[in-house]
Parts: structure tokens; sequence; C-alpha cells
């Protein structure tokens, strides 16, 4: 397609709001995020998928931080989670993952989030999500008490069953290579 004649659903989102907003992305998505910055126009659908993205990112976050220890890796796994299943590139990836820690530092709990995930998305999307998050716990090779705690709180507040969550659990442990046992 010829430059001169781009649409612009052809400019990526976040460039969109960059241009919308005056050029402060970070601010215009807390805004979003929380309800006071709602628009209604050509991007209004994919800003809610936009704001998806920052609640799944939450969630990855939250798992990574769980165990008291965040590493590399686990930063690393979260990158290539975010980027692999709503593909977006990494200066995208990067403000996504920003704006979702200033959220979950300034929430009181992860409902916010969970909530936002399941008013938009499907039992098969959600469990994809629930992938990640196990993906993330398992990113050491072993999984701890408050990492399994919080992974049977987050499929609960997604509203998955526990088959749900254990079949999520065995898919993400093959495909890791992660050899049977409790944990």
């Amino acid at each position: 397609m010829d430059a001169s004649k781009k649409s612009w659903n052809d400019i990526p989102l976040l460039k969109r709001i960059e241009l919308e907003s005056g050029g402060s992305v970070m601010i215009y998505l807390v805004k979003k995020f929380f309800g006071k910055g709602a628009q209604n126009g050509p991007a209004g659908k994919e800003e809610s998928v936009h704001d998806i993205r920052i609640a799944t990112c939450a969630l990855l976050l939250e798992m990574s931080q769980i165990d008291g220890e965040f590493s590399e890796s686990e930063r690393e796994s979260i990158i290539s989670a975010i980027k692999k299943e709503y593909e977006v590139d990494d200066e995208y990836v990067t403000e996504i993952i920003e704006t979702a820690d200033k959220e979950l530092k300034g929430s009181p709990d992860l409902w916010q989030f969970t909530n936002l995930i399941n008013h938009n998305y499907t039992e098969e999307e959600k469990i994809k999500i629930i992938e990640m998050i196990w993906h993330i716990a398992y990113t050491d090779g072993r999984l701890d008490k408050h990492e399994d705690f919080l992974v049977h709180k987050l499929a609960n507040l997604l509203r998955l069953t526990h088959r749900q969550l254990i079949d999520a659990k065995v898919k993400v442990r093959k495909i890791m290579g992660i050899a049977g046992g409790n944990r």
C-alpha cells in the first residue's frame, strides 16, 4: 500500500493514541484503563483490546513477582508472551508493561483486571491467559506455594473450572518439558 494512502486503521494503535492525546501515551492509557478517557471513535474497539492487553500483562506481572523474585527470565517470558499473543512490537510491549506495572501498583486487588477480561474474553481466551500465567510461574522450573495459590485464585476470578486450570497446567508443563510431580 502506498504510504500516502494509509488509512487511520493502518497506523499502529499506540501511535494513533499518541497522535490523539498530544504525545502522552502512558497518561492516556492510565486514564483510559480507569474509564476517565473513554472515546468513541474509529479506534474504540482496538482501544478496548489494548486495555485487555494491559489487564493480562498485569496478571502476568503479579505472577512473576508473587514469589518475591522478579528475574530477567520472567521479564523476557512476559515480553515474549505479550508479543506472541497480541502481535505487538518491542516499543509497544514496553508501554504495555510499564502501564500494567503502574496499574498493578495502584490497585488494591486483581478484580479490576480479571473483570475486564471476563467482560471481553471467551472461555477459550481466558484459558489461554491461564496458560500464559502457568508459563510465567514455571519460568524458573518450579512452582512455589505462593505461585500455586495465585494461579488458583486467578482461575477462580476468571471463572474457570478446576479441570480447566489443571488441563492448562499439564499442557504448559508438557510444552516446557517439565517432568511430572506434585508441583
